[in-house]
């Protein structure tokens, strides 16, 4: 240790360097923010900040004093060279080998409070200062127990203090790196890291330094590079031939656009911000100059009007398509360098098998015969999507591959879309019984899918503003590709056990494969985007020699896909006029199976957080209703009253329950009930109400019950609410039966319980006897107690039950208004309602659509309660962010035209964000 250390206390003051740092870093970052600052001079500006930064702690680490022995290095994203406006500076405080601060001498003594006055003053200074203070040995000992650390050491910089020793660790470092180990696991890092954002560079709110195609995945090129002594820059690599010169520019441009947006994000949100979120899209678009553009062209053109975010999202989504490009054919590269033997560099690290005159299979990679192969062979394009399918043992494409696609775009031009064999090509990839998935993703993350189907090509990057997609277009598109195929393979029947027996028995599944790649096609290009996705397929089987009924059914499938899911969860299921409607638009079996197996595809698509089992049995209800209409096979109302009733006798004899229990309750209740209700639900009613009742008229007489003391039970209107609870029998969530004695804000007063209990309630069938009681069941979801719906049963029957008993007949408390979230704020949704008559004349559907927010469907409910309409139905979907939901109503009020205007007027108040 040296001893020039002065034991005299340290006091550092910032005064002037604090003013001189941020006058200087203000300069840049007015900079950055002038609206013709762009791509050529943001790597610049970000070195810039990072030598202010080197200044201001060289003159730090100067009057802090430390020995001559210490050195002060950058690691890290700042040891690069380069530093965002709010990204962390991190420094390593390198000492010599053998110095504790933590063993009490006197070096500790003397130098522990210096070290705590150089960082305290680098606080002080407003430096977002990240430090870690380790030995040589310590470095190069962490170094190889943690690659979080080796990474960030593999990027180190001296800024001040002993050269001598930044040399000595710098040289323990290198000559401790196992190239072949910290590519291993570098590429699990990406992976894991890729998997975190679902592997997809599309979600609508993109990370652009950590999801894939952002800037991390640059950076482990480099980060490779290094470790295997193949350089430091993208000159480097295209000296040592791992890239070429067209692949370093492309490299540089993205990684320029890429980080032109991440330090426009920082300045915009005035933080350290890398996710790309609704609230700042549009700021940071138009600072960048971008500016919404009106829809234009002719109605066979129209394109849709676009948002400045749209144009700022569509840029960045084609920088990550790129970056995921060059990283897998750079990678790629490196690996081979790494692996191939250095005592026979002339060798392959792989040996070739031939797979055709054109392609060889190495080491699991399909590789092309020669660089120019696409250039004289134009057709062998598609040809490698085919062998990338067909042949057993091909993972992925070689690098070599890789490039001489990426250099073949230009020749995917009209020629080459309209030539037969390409065409030709195209079916067989799309009619193979395997690979499907697989080859379309691979055909779209190489531009090639986009350059072949021309109308796909626009939707890639396109986003969705709808509050319940949660990927681009083009990434939906091939998520419902996957849905499709999965329910073709055995090995996932048990997802979907009716989707995969529908699929079992369908002859041709490339027509469903077809019809998802088209249904959503038309998306962003103005008017209705079935129509146009409808027109688009009709064109592409036209061209493609697709025989005439398959096209027909294509294009059925694309133009009607949101059919389905609209009568699903918008009308009555139980009216047989509605099931007679649908089944006369569908006009036969084979289209209603591939519009069901389409529709669930397409919901589960979507988002995560859409799809649940209660959709998926208003599905099926309505494929099985709708298959005995066009079979010819639909009961009279009658019947199905009639089976509906055996089949709950029987589930109540399973029980153990009385013969004749159920009579005095079945009384009471008309047709529309067990129109409504299925046998499990009408057994379960019973069951629960009838030992209720029972038991109420026993409190009463202490002789036998007759039936007229039973109904006598369930007249008395003072009795308290019954209520009952259990597991979904259909997914996810409970099911609350509720009876009490029917007043008009019963259901609002229910919903108010629900939506104070967080709550989602997903259906509500709403029933009253004729002797004047409410037999109402509700689903309800709990987001955040996927798992704990058993324990939460005997909570809800009673917190539910004293809610109703505890609240005085015209008592409504004032709804609270739910936070809205960021996607709402960002893509608000227009407050609609719709009130019409339904077909024959005697009630009303009432349709709202509203942000959802906690608290909203209260709202809705408290107003019909005061304008006295009852629910007789009600189908609550919510999409993501946005409720849509419908209703059944009646009442007086809404006869006379002046009351049902201010019952609509209200509404509209209500649901306002």
């Amino acid at each position: 240790m040296d001893q020039d250390v002065t034991t005299e206390p340290l006091v550092i003051d910032v005064g002037d360097l604090r003013a001189n740092h941020r006058e200087a870093k203000a300069k840049l970052l007015e900079r950055l923010r002038a609206p013709s600052f762009n791509t050529r001079g943001v790597m610049a500006t970000l070195r810039e900040l990072a030598s202010i930064t080197d200044k201001t702690l060289r003159a730090l680490w100067q009057r802090a004093q430390l020995p001559s022995g210490f050195a002060l290095v950058a690691v890290g994203g700042y040891g690069r060279g380069e530093l965002f406006p709010y990204s962390d500076v991190d420094v390593l405080v390198l000492m010599p080998d053998g110095t504790s601060l933590d063993d009490g001498s006197d070096t500790a003594r003397q130098v522990k409070p210096r070290l705590e006055a150089f960082i305290g003053a680098c606080w002080d200074l407003g430096l977002d200062i990240g430090s870690s203070v380790r030995t040589a040995a310590e470095c190069v000992d962490e170094a190889s127990r943690d690659i979080t650390i080796q990474t960030a050491l593999v990027e180190r910089r001296l800024i001040a203090g002993s050269k001598k020793a930044f040399e000595d660790v710098s040289h323990r470092l290198d000559m401790a790196m196992d190239p072949k180990a910290f590519f291993t696991a570098k590429m699990l890092e990406m992976r894991q890291r890729h998997n975190k954002f679902e592997n997809t560079a599309y979600s609508l709110e993109p990370n652009c330094k950590e999801s894939p195609g952002g800037l991390r995945d640059l950076q482990i090129i480099l980060w490779v590079s290094r470790a295997a002594g193949l350089g430091n820059s993208w000159d480097d690599l295209e000296r040592h031939d791992v890239a070429n010169a067209r692949e370093v520019r492309q490299a540089r441009a993205n990684e320029a656009m890429l980080s032109l947006i991440r330090a426009r994000l920082h300045v915009t949100a005035g933080r350290r911000e890398d996710r790309l979120v609704f609230d700042l899209q549009t700021a940071l678009a138009e600072s960048l100059g971008l500016k919404a553009t009106p829809a234009s062209g002719g109605k066979a053109t129209t394109r849709g009007a676009r948002r400045a975010s749209e144009l700022l999202m569509k840029r960045y989504y084609w920088a990550a398509k790129a970056v995921r490009q060059l990283s897998r054919i750079l990678l790629l590269n490196i690996e081979e360098a790494i692996y191939t033997d250095p005592d026979k560099p002339f060798e392959p690290a792989a040996k070739l098998r031939p797979l055709n005159e054109r392609f060889f299979e190495k080491a699991g990679m399909l590789e092309v015969s020669s660089d120019d192969l696409y250039e004289r062979e134009p057709h062998a394009i598609l040809e490698t999507f085919l062998l990338y399918q067909t042949t057993l043992g091909i993972k992925g494409l070689s690098a070599r591959t890789m490039r001489a696609l990426y250099n073949a775009r230009p020749l995917m031009n009209a020629a080459f879309r309209a030539d037969p064999v390409n065409r030709a090509t195209f079916m067989k990839i799309l009619r193979e019984p395997e690979g499907i998935t697989h080859a379309f993703r691979l055909m779209n993350q190489t531009s090639v899918l986009g350059r072949y189907l021309w109308a796909f090509r626009n939707t890639v990057g396109q986003m969705q503003h709808d509050l319940f997609h949660v990927y681009t277009v083009d990434q939906h598109i091939l998520m419902v590709l996957r849905n499709v195929r999965r329910f073709f393979i055995a090995e996932h029947s048990h997802e979907y056990p009716f989707c995969s027996q529908l699929a079992a028995g369908w002859d041709k599944p490339w027509i469903l494969y077809a019809a998802a790649l088209f249904h959503d096609i038309g998306k962003g290009r103005g008017g209705d985007h079935s129509e146009v996705g409808a027109r688009e397929v009709r064109s592409f089987c036209r061209q493609h020699g697709v025989s005439k009924d398959d096209a027909q059914l294509i294009e059925f499938l694309v133009a009607e896909h949101l059919t389905m899911s609209h009568v699903a969860q918008k009308q009555d299921l139980s009216d047989p006029d509605v099931i007679e409607a649908f089944a006369k638009r569908i006009g036969s079996e084979r289209r209603l199976t591939g519009l069901y197996l389409l529709t669930v595809a397409d919901i589960r698509g979507t988002s995560p957080k859409v799809w649940n089992g209660w959709k998926a049995k208003l599905l099926e209800d309505l494929y099985k209703y709708t298959s005995r209409a066009l079979g010819g096979g639909v009961p009279d109302p009658t019947a199905m009253v009639e089976g509906r009733k055996i089949e709950a006798i029987t589930r109540l004899a399973l029980h153990s329950m009385p013969a004749r229990s159920h009579e005095a309750l079945w009384e009471t209740l008309d047709v529309s009930y067990f129109m409504r209700h299925h046998a499990d639900d009408i057994a379960w009613h019973t069951r629960v109400l009838s030992k209720e009742l029972l038991r109420r008229a026993d409190e009463k007489s202490t002789r036998e019950n007759t039936t007229e003391e039973v109904a006598q039970a369930i007249h008395d209107g003072d009795s308290p609410p019954i209520v009952s609870a259990r597991p979904s029998p259909d997914g996810d969530g409970l099911q609350v039966l509720v009876y009490a004695c029917d007043r008009p804000e019963l259901f609002a007063r229910i919903c108010h319980y629900f939506d104070r209990s967080d709550f989602c309630i997903i259906d509500a069938r709403i029933h009253t006897t004729k002797d004047g009681n409410a037999l109402d069941t509700f689903e309800v979801v709990a987001p955040d107690l996927e798992d704990h719906y058993r324990s939460l049963v005997a909570m809800v029957e009673k917190d539910l039950a004293d809610h109703l008993k505890g609240v005085k007949i015209g008592e409504m408390p004032e709804p609270v208004k739910g936070r809205l979230s960021r996607r709402v704020k960002s893509f608000p949704v227009t407050p609609r309602v719709d009130l019409r008559p339904d077909e024959k004349g005697q009630r009303w559907v009432l349709s709202v659509s509203a942000s959802d927010r906690a608290g909203l469907l209260y709202a809705i409910t408290r107003v019909m309660a005061r304008h006295e309409v009852s629910v007789e139905l009600a189908k609550i979907s919510t999409l993501g962010e946005r409720a849509e939901d419908t209703f059944l109503v009646s009442g007086p009020s809404l006869q006379v035209n002046r009351q049902q205007i201010a019952f609509e007027t209200e509404l509209l108040e209500a649901i306002k964000d």
